[in-house]
């Protein structure tokens, strides 16, 4: 069984899933904009700093979040987790498709940091350019050594991957850099990029977001076989204390000696 128990929240459907991810999203933009200083400094406005992946957890907030009222969405940065190297006019591109369930349906956009589109045909320097982007987000006045994002949020595939970071791969062990490039994924787009371990870890706030039966049996294994090292798994271990899992129950029903939690709302959705 996992050394690291995490937070799990189970809903009969997705409809329960979107509403409680979106809830999480809004409490936690709340606490961060709201936050005061503990040495007083001069006045500057707090951004929400967020970081998404695609796949099925862009139809989950697009579920949640667009009928709230409750979101700043001026006052939001949001980062990728991970790219597949393709146009963004691609259905396998992730910035593209949230702009086209998302964002785009927004009254007001927030800044949205996507990679270089001039860039996808060369993985490398792909990602070199994408941490140039965070270092100009989270270090372009201070020496920091990995960003520090608000909110994570992330899909987990039924091989265990999450973002692009796939089982048995070398970027699991890359331990200094901020983006890595990812060259011959063995499903979807080969090329892509993706936040490093290392920097996902260091989040504040980690939300895994999982849905429909076929993810039950790699639920299983990240819940009772961590030593397998999946790259959920990974994340799951090394950011223990800070990672919660929404899920629907049909994601969960393999899984034995868990403690489903019931989801208290903590926003107000006004």
């Amino acid at each position: 069984m996992t050394t690291a128990v995490p937070l799990i929240y189970s809903f009969p459907e997705l409809s329960g899933v979107a509403e409680a991810v979106a809830d999480l999203v809004a409490a936690t933009q709340e606490k961060v904009l709201n936050k005061k200083d503990t040495i007083p400094t001069p006045r500057r406005q707090r951004r929400f700093r967020i970081a998404i992946s695609g796949g099925s957890l862009l139809t989950v907030l697009q579920h949640g979040l667009l009928n709230r009222k409750d979101i700043r969405w001026d006052l939001w940065d949001v980062y990728f987790a991970d790219e597949r190297l393709v146009p963004f006019s691609s259905p396998e591109s992730n910035y593209g498709q949230a702009c086209s369930k998302l964002f785009s349906q927004l009254p007001t956009k927030p800044n949205i940091y996507p990679i270089s589109e001039k860039l996808i045909d060369d993985p490398q320097e792909c990602a070199d350019d994408y941490e140039k982007t965070l270092i100009s987000g989270f270090a372009s006045k201070d020496s920091v050594k990995l960003p520090c994002f608000d909110l994570i949020l992330l899909g987990c595939a039924p091989d265990g991957h999450t973002a692009s970071l796939f089982p048995n791969h070398e970027t699991l062990r890359e331990m200094h850099a901020w983006c890595v490039p990812v060259e011959n994924a063995p499903s979807g787009p080969s090329n892509r990029i993706s936040l490093s371990v290392p920097v996902i870890c260091h989040a504040h706030n980690i939300a895994f977001v999982v849905e429909g039966a076929t993810k039950a049996p790699v639920l299983r294994t990240i819940m009772e076989r961590p030593d397998k090292g999946l790259p959920a798994s990974i994340i799951n271990e090394q950011a223990a204390g800070k990672v919660a899992w929404f899920v629907d129950d049909d994601a969960i029903s393999d899984v034995q000696g868990i403690t489903k939690k019931r989801y208290k709302w903590q926003a107000t959705n006004v």
